[in-house]
């Protein structure tokens, strides 16, 4: 039961590389909270000043765990 909650995030939450710039975490954000890549970025520009360290584990988990964007052909 537990793996459905998790199973339906994983689909709808997911790396966009096409619109992103590193590895497209904040762009997957972006698509998931529907929403400019933009100001993404920004936020976690702003939250990266203050708690680099946080933000910085976020990144490279999400980056880890997150699937690629489903390609449409």
């Amino acid at each position: 039961m537990a793996n459905r909650g998790l199973d339906r995030i994983k689909r709808t939450l997911y790396l966009d590389s096409r619109n992103g710039w590193i590895a497209g975490v904040c762009a997957g954000l972006a698509n998931y909270f529907n929403t400019d890549p933009t100001i993404v970025r920004v936020i976690a520009l702003v939250a990266g000043v203050f708690l680099t360290k946080i933000v910085i584990a976020a990144y490279l988990v999400a980056w880890l765990v997150l699937d690629e964007a489903p390609r449409k052909y």
